[in-house]
């Protein structure tokens, strides 16, 4: 490629095999200006912390975005009858470095470094040969959004736990390093889920049951008597869980870990800030004030929580506090849940992810991405001929979807709108002589050769 031909480090990047980086892979956690007190290992950097480059960082952005288009490359109709199955699960058709549940992607992240901290914008797939330096730069530049002025933190004084864990406090956050924090948005999955859970065949549609109300049914009552879910065949909304739809973020912080090494710099993936402080859950604000600013739903108390979530009083109310929303300085919706308040009902909600998929401007109603996808007019069959949603499919689970927020008074009920792993990935300019010092091949080439080609 032309531009990496430009650009030392990008050519070396691009030729650098993949096992190499994968069986070298090593977590560096000093970085360059850092101190370490280790007793008679400890060391103190006499460098100046340097942060990574704009090309550096825009390279790093770019491993957490999209790629191209994913491929629709699933059965239409059931082998054993031939019966049409539903074929058209996907939230999005844009392809991205990572896997996801149904192509949900859900995983938004942030970026920290010493100018502040950002929301990087989903952006349309990257061109066919994105690695060159004004590519890669011009991209990231659209990707962020500044919602903090300064590092996402909380005061030195209070780099203790909740805040921080252990020895993570020393070398965290620091001045010169660049963070990637994942937050996770399940609320789309969880309703696109539970619609491809109500497609599967005659006496395979489990009967949802509430495992927080006695395992009552789940707003499904009707839905069994007329035959349609298998009352035998029960499953517990407990069970359900994150839909899988966090799997992403782990994924993506792999693969930024991979990336990073493969260039020369430090990388670490470890606890971040505590979630419920860093994104504002009110239980923390008066402590650590708003942080990222998150809007938090905390549902009104009833005696009903005191055996269904074990909160005993109205004054412990905000125990059920969690995320739904992020809106920029601005007031652009940067982060909207598929629940209240960014939608009047959970009606309202399922009908949106519908209309996503397959109303006006859908991705399912967009023929030209599909072109883009698929050879000569196999785009346009696969539009015809492959299945979606069966309105019983989506009527059922609109009343589960109403069920939970009207019987807890928030969606979901038995995960959060907006999960946060809770980890976070450091990349930074490793302290060489910290590793020289003390470690057997603490180093590998691509760090010893980083600023010769990168800088």
């Amino acid at each position: 490629m032309n531009g990496a031909d430009a650009h030392p480090g990008l050519a070396d990047l691009l030729g650098r095999p993949l096992l190499d980086t994968v069986w070298h892979r090593r977590t560096h956690r000093v970085s360059q200006g850092a101190s370490v007190p280790a007793g008679s290992m400890s060391h103190r950097s006499t460098h100046t912390p340097q942060p990574l480059s704009e090309l550096e960082e825009a390279l790093l952005i770019a491993i957490t975005g999209c790629t191209g288009l994913t491929m629709p490359d699933r059965p239409f109709e059931d082998p054993r009858d031939g019966t049409p199955i539903m074929a058209k699960p996907n939230l999005t058709m844009a392809g991205r470095t990572a896997g996801s549940p149904d192509n949900a992607q859900g995983t938004h992240f942030f970026m920290i470094n010493d100018a502040g901290t950002y929301f990087l914008r989903k952006l349309p797939p990257a061109p066919q040969d994105p690695f060159d330096a004004e590519t890669l730069v011009a991209r990231a530049a659209r990707s962020k959004v500044k919602v903090l002025d300064d590092r996402l933190d909380v005061p030195r004084n209070q780099r203790d736990f909740p805040a921080y864990l252990d020895s993570n406090r020393f070398l965290s956050n620091l001045p010169g390093t660049t963070v990637f924090f994942p937050v996770v948005d399940l609320s789309h999955q969880y309703i696109n889920a539970l619609m491809y859970l109500l497609t599967q065949p005659d006496g395979a549609r489990p009967t949802l049951v509430d495992d927080r109300n006695f395992y009552r049914p789940a707003g499904v009552k009707k839905w069994v008597d007329s035959g349609f879910l298998n009352g035998d065949l029960k499953l517990p909304l407990g069970a359900l869980g994150p839909m899988r739809t966090q799997i992403e973020a782990d994924l993506l912080l792999q693969n930024l870990m991979l990336t990073a090494e493969a260039m020369g710099l430090g990388a670490w993936i470890h606890a971040s800030v505590n979630p419920q402080i860093a994104l504002g859950d009110p239980k923390f604000s008066r402590t650590y004030g708003r942080m990222l600013g998150f809007t938090f739903v905390t549902p009104r108390w009833r005696v009903a929580d005191i055996w269904r979530w074990h909160v005993p009083l109205p004054r412990y109310a905000s125990l059920r506090s969690h995320p739904v929303g992020l809106t920029s300085k601005e007031g652009e919706p940067l982060i909207a849940a598929a629940c209240p308040p960014a939608h009047k009902s959970m009606s309202d909600a399922v009908d949106a992810v519908i209309d996503a998929k397959f109303g006006s401007g859908g991705i399912y109603t967009d023929k030209d991405v599909f072109t883009r996808i698929y050879k000569e007019d196999y785009g346009q069959r696969y539009l015809a001929e492959a299945g979606a949603y069966e309105e019983r499919v989506i009527d059922c689970a609109r009343d589960i979807c109403e069920y939970i927020i009207r019987t807890h008074r928030r969606f979901p009920a038995h995960t959060d709108a907006i999960h946060v792993p809770g980890v976070w990935l450091q990349a930074h300019h490793v302290e060489r002589e910290y590793y020289d010092r003390f470690f057997v091949n603490g180093l590998t080439q691509s760090h010893r050769r980083h600023a010769e080609l990168w800088h």
